[in-house]
């Protein structure tokens, strides 16, 4: 295949190469694109390591040498995509086409957009000469989209050398303008939430199914799954939500700002959310546990009362909790008639660390006056888990300039995902600029 490693000065015709490769997870076979970008890499002279659990899930590795004034700084991001199946689509997904000022295609925003802004840094950084004050390790991930096995936990767990003594990372989740009332805002995540996978199993009397049966596995089950509906579990305060409010409040004008500040009392929070608006969608989860039924089985035969009932449960803790407080929390409300087994759990640090912040706020003001770069904590999961178990605090930070009518949360993992054509170019300067200035 012909590479041009000055692609790096089009950071969009480099994403559309990236969305042309069909790494759609399951299977999530990243073969081919990780061969684009490693041989992007090497005609750059950069060496490159391949790892993976098996030869169609593979990952790269590759290092620019800094000046050894500070810890290596880690950029990562997952090459792996959502299904489209049964999505309707107004350009084929994996085309990459250009139309209406938009590029169009799964991975535009999740996470394709992101290491084209990662990999065209590294690019740039070699044609210019460039030696930050810390080596940069550029990772290109699989499988982040169903739980990482192959990709950054893979990774972690057999080669965590390749990652020594590193304090920060730039990875998904952050750094993309959301308007409220008027004022512009960049999130930058700096936590998420922890993903627990639960089995709640439901027994009562099994027979034949014309038999009169009264609290059966089928009647637990209903008044399980209406408990769970009728009873949110309790609100907490974690340091994360705490940072993205205060810094939120602060830009904004009344009665707004006191709604805001009324998030953080436990007393008043429930009240603040009902006169948020929009703005409901985004903290109402990162007030408390959630605890989501999500599967259902039961019974085999039409004519046979079953024994059993299970419910597959996508748990998410706040920032601090253990599963031993979100079970806890959970039996409040469904009683102990109910088993629950813990089928995964990915825990992840209780207090970000802020050390790099304050430098990526600074960039985007630099660029954009008028805005407000503000601390974001995200209620669902990435890779960020799996760094975090080597002492590494990622920032999500793949800065977009999206129009307002862009529903970024709608549109990720849905049809028509599509990036602004101007959002390439804005990012890759960005990241590139925070890859200059850093100083560990």
């Amino acid at each position: 295949m012909k590479v041009d490693p000055q692609i790096y000065e089009r950071p969009l015709e480099l994403l559309q190469y990236l969305i042309r490769f069909d790494t759609t997870n399951p299977p999530g076979r990243t073969v081919e694109c990780i061969d684009y970008i490693d041989l992007l890499l090497k005609a750059a002279d950069y060496q490159t390591t391949i790892l993976g659990m098996d030869t169609e899930h593979l990952n790269l590795i590759t290092r620019l040498e800094g000046r050894g004034e500070a810890p290596p700084l880690l950029l990562y991001g997952h090459v792996d995509v959502v299904i489209t199946e049964g999505q309707d689509w107004t350009y084929p997904p994996f085309a990459g086409e250009i139309a209406d000022g938009y590029l169009w295609g799964r991975g535009a925003l999740d996470m394709k957009s992101g290491v084209a802004m990662f990999l065209s840094t590294m690019l740039r950084a070699r044609a210019e000469g460039l030696r930050p004050a810390g080596d940069v390790i550029f990772a290109a991930l699989a499988d982040e989209e169903v739980g990482g096995k192959y990709g950054a936990e893979y990774l972690v767990n057999e080669h965590p050398e390749l990652f020594a003594d590193v304090e920060y990372a730039l990875g998904e989740s952050g750094g993309y303008t959301i308007d409220i009332g008027g004022q512009r805002f960049y999130p930058i995540q700096v936590a998420e939430k922890q993903g627990l996978g639960v089995m709640a199993t439901v027994r009562g009397t099994a027979g034949h199914g014309s038999k009169v049966v009264r609290d059966g596995a089928a009647a637990k089950l209903g008044r399980m799954l209406v408990s769970l509906d009728e009873h949110l579990l309790p609100i907490h305060i974690t340091s994360g939500l705490r940072a993205m409010v205060e810094s939120m409040a602060a830009a904004m004008p009344e009665p707004i700002r006191s709604d805001l500040y009324k998030l953080l009392d436990p007393d008043t929070a429930e009240e603040a959310l009902q006169t948020l608006g929009e703005l409901e969608a985004i903290f109402a989860p990162l007030l408390r546990n959630t605890f989501n039924p999500t599967i259902i089985q039961g019974g085999n035969a039409v004519n046979v009362i079953p024994s059993s009932a299970t419910v597959n449960c996508d748990m998410r803790l706040l920032p601090g909790f253990t599963q031993e407080d979100g079970l806890a929390e959970v039996r409040q409300v469904i009683g102990d008639d109910v088993e629950l087994r813990v089928v995964y759990y990915s825990p992840n640090p209780a207090v970000p660390n802020f050390g790099m912040f304050d430098a990526l706020a600074e960039i985007l003001r630099v660029v954009d006056s008028e805005s407000v770069p503000i601390p974001y904590l995200l209620s669902g999961v990435t890779d960020a888990r799996f760094f975090a178990r080597l002492g590494i605090q990622t920032y999500g930070f793949t800065p977009m300039q999206l129009p307002t009518d862009v529903d970024l949360l709608g549109t990720v993992h849905n049809a028509d995902e599509r990036i602004p054509v101007e959002a390439m170019d804005f990012g890759a300067d960005l990241v590139y600029r925070a890859v200059q200035r850093y100083q560990g």
